[in-house]
């Protein structure tokens, strides 16, 4: 599937974009299933003030969706109408040790990298980071966490751009940070994050790390073509147990099945489109309703539209 070609349109209204534009570009090699179909116009940002020059001239009428790192994305078959943007490292890739034991990390730096610069400085409070298989500006939106630590207990503010062009900052409280969720407005584009840390020994922070990888690798198909953990734990019980309960260990649809490794991910096994592996975690939610009366949420994000 293809879209109408309103590259040439957009970049006439921005000449001085320093950014690049690329109509119906494939989004499948940008997420960790490897599915989906294209963006209609795919924006990579030079930098901040490249995204804000961008957004204060995009028609209101055409939509846009962010991505990340693509760790917990489904792409549907269809592809993703309007304006997909996807920050880089050269603009958004930069990690800053500040005083006070502060770290300010761009949000396309991918959280383990984060946690190793913090440990590296003897920055304690952000191990947590390696366990997380996305992006900061991803933490930021979901309030991501992993092996007792999460976004929250550490972050002190958040800058972004709107869909206005406003370039503003989010203070912790802002934020309306909860389980897996924040209530910060849709419509901005994280590009900076500023995390609190606290004076520690690098050798013990790294120590923590390698149990943190460890740990990862000995219970989740981190090997796999996978989203990481697909649905938010159904508060006190885990996602996994009641999938397990409900007998999904193992189930497939098409190329896509529920881990056998750990049941609360699904993987692609090679050929699955995006419609398979939905499809079978909407049959996951469907069984595990039927059988715990449990109704479980989505953790993994899924954007456009069906093929």
């Amino acid at each position: 599937m293809s879209f109408a070609d309103i590259r040439p349109t957009i970049a006439a209204e921005m000449p001085e974009l320093r950014g690049r534009l690329e109509a119906n570009q494939p989004l499948a090699p940008y997420t960790w299933f490897r599915v989906g179909g294209p963006a209609q116009l795919l924006f990579s940002p030079a930098d901040e003030s490249d995204l804000a020059y961008f957004l204060a001239r995009l028609p209101r009428d055409i939509p846009v969706t962010v991505i990340g790192l693509g760790s917990n994305l489904i792409v549907r078959d269809g592809g993703v109408p309007g304006v997909v943007i996807r920050l880089g490292a050269k603009g958004f890739g930069e990690i800053e040790l500040l005083p006070g034991h502060r770290l300010r990390a761009g949000t396309a730096v991918p959280d383990m990298k984060a946690a190793r610069a913090a440990a590296d400085a003897g920055l304690d409070g952000l191990a947590f980071l390696r366990g997380i298989p996305g992006s900061i500006g991803g933490a930021l939106r979901m309030n991501a966490g992993a092996h007792g630590g999460e976004t929250t207990d550490v972050l002190i503010e958040a800058r972004g751009v709107d869909r206005t062009g406003a370039i503003r900052t989010f203070t912790h409280g802002d934020m309306g940070f909860s389980y897996r969720h924040s209530e910060a407005p849709q419509d901005v584009i994280f590009t900076s994050a500023l995390f609190q840390g606290k004076p520690g020994d690098p050798d013990a922070i790294r120590a923590e790390m390698d149990r943190i990888t460890a740990a990862r690798e000995a219970s989740q198909p981190i090997r796999e073509k996978t989203g990481g953990s697909t649905f938010a734990n159904p508060k006190p019980e885990s996602a996994w147990k009641v999938i397990d309960a409900a007998g999904c260990r193992g189930l497939a649809m098409g190329d896509a099945q529920v881990s056998e490794m750990h049941c609360n991910f699904l993987i692609n096994r090679g050929q699955a489109s995006a419609a398979d592996i939905e499809g079978l975690g909407e049959e996951v939610r469907r069984r595990v309703r039927a059988h715990t009366g449990v109704d479980l949420r989505w953790e993994i994000r899924r954007i456009g539209v069906a093929g």
